[in-house]
């Protein structure tokens, strides 16, 4: 069963594709279930990520359903490997949010990761002193050991772009850069920070200017997420009162990508948007 007792995000994956493939096939549950020799309350537990498939299983079925791409298999049979393993964040799972850690998890996998952020810097790109400041700074009282626990596992989020793990593209509003949420210096911190960010292979930062309107408050924060070599969005996540979601239906992976290519064929380029970053970081620096 996968870690805690609930569906885990790499369980969820391979349960969804399974499923698809199943249904594809044109096989039913109880038939599935004949193919690795077991019942269908297995199956359904399988589609739904309840439990997670060994290799064999996946194997078995694949081939029953006629799935010979072998990108795909070695994709799914990856899933099944590792839905079980424990990532770095985990050993903070007993002080996060499950939707969190679903969050955290899909960041890891990822191998292209999009954000849009109207608000606020995005997670991965903050420096430790803007990532303290804003969450200090929140709806609910955090004692400073809470913040500085929160704040470690900001940083640890960062690590896979450091590291050039994946390809991360963030479009944020102007807003973000011209309006400090925090103190003037810790926002110039910010700024010189996403400047040197801006500049790894692996990273394209936009800012939506205020010219851009209606766009600029178009939707809510929202990170997409895809997994192969190919940028098709496979899954997205966005916040809410309650904590965050995860999308994972083809519409609204759909709605999403679209809205995603709008806010950034709407942004600067990204030469152009270090320019407006290095000249209100300028001016911030004049008036101080």
């Amino acid at each position: 069963m996968p870690a805690g007792g609930r569906p885990t995000v790499r369980s969820r994956r391979l349960g969804m594709a399974l499923r698809q493939y199943r249904q594809a096939a044109k096989l039913d549950q109880p038939q599935a279930a004949e193919i690795i020799a077991a019942s269908q309350a297995r199956i359904s537990r399988l589609e739904s990520g309840h439990v997670t498939a060994r290799v064999i299983e996946v194997r078995l079925l694949l081939d029953a359903y006629g799935v010979d791409d072998p990108v795909v298999r070695a994709k799914l049979e990856e899933l099944a490997k590792h839905s079980k393993n424990r990532g770095w964040w985990l050993e903070h799972a007993a002080h996060l949010r499950p939707d969190y850690l679903d969050h955290i998890a899909l960041e890891d996998d990822a191998t292209y990761i999009r954000e849009w952020q109207p608000v606020m810097v995005p997670g991965l790109l903050q420096t430790p002193t803007y990532a303290a400041a804003t969450i200090a700074d929140g709806p609910h009282y955090m004692d400073p050991e809470r913040v500085a626990q929160l704040v470690r596992v900001r940083v640890g989020r960062q690590a896979k772009i450091e590291e050039g793990g994946t390809s991360y593209t963030a479009v944020v509003s102007e807003g973000v850069i011209a309006h400090p949420l925090v103190s003037v210096e810790t926002h110039r911190e910010q700024l010189a920070a996403l400047l040197e960010i801006g500049q790894r292979k692996n990273v394209t930062l936009q800012v939506l200017p205020f010219s851009a309107g209606v766009l600029v408050g178009y939707t809510s924060a929202f990170s997409s997420f895809s997994f192969d070599e190919e940028p098709t969005v496979e899954a997205v996540t966005m916040d809410n009162l309650r904590g965050t979601s995860v999308l994972e239906g083809a519409e609204d992976l759909a709605a999403y990508a679209n809205a995603y290519d709008l806010l950034r064929s709407s942004a600067l380029a990204p030469d152009a948007s270090a320019k407006l970053i290095r000249g209100i970081l300028r001016t911030l620096k004049e008036d101080a």
